[in-house]
């Protein structure tokens, strides 16, 4: 049995395959993922998982160099961006590197969603809760 966070073998295989600078998207319940996309559905019902436990687990596996979010995040769900960029700052100093944070139009992250590797669906939420992390190199 696998010893680490991850128990999701779908999930855990995907990071196994990311490549330097391709993007894994973790999302909210509402987000459109296109039918293009390898998708890990996740959510259970409404909070179930919540996007903060999902990202956990995730970066506890995943090198990540730059973070992908909507502009709308920071206008509508202030707390809750302020809680991701807490984690983007302990994955900083974690990672021992500085992460790239990219913001942009939520039409914008929709269409860069639908060229990540896979999109990870949760059961939050809370409205703009997503991100693409795209992966770094641990060397």
């Amino acid at each position: 049995m696998k010893k680490l966070r991850l128990l999701n073998p779908q999930l855990s295989g995907i990071i196994a395959s990311l490549g330097h600078g391709q993007g894994l998207t973790i999302c909210d319940c509402g987000l459109p993922i296109s039918k293009q996309v390898e998708t890990v559905d996740l959510a259970l019902t409404r909070g179930t998982p919540s996007f903060m436990e999902t990202l956990d687990v995730v970066l506890s596996e995943q090198q990540v160099e730059e973070v992908v979010m909507a502009a709308e995040l920071a206008e509508v769900s202030p707390e809750f961006h302020q809680a991701l960029m807490a984690r983007i700052a302990r994955l900083e100093e974690e990672q021992g590197n500085r992460i790239n944070v990219v913001v942009v139009s939520h039409t914008e992250f929709k269409a860069l969603s639908d060229q990540s590797v896979a999109v990870v669906r949760t059961g939050e939420c809370t409205p703009y809760a997503n991100v693409i992390l795209r992966s770094g190199v641990v060397f």
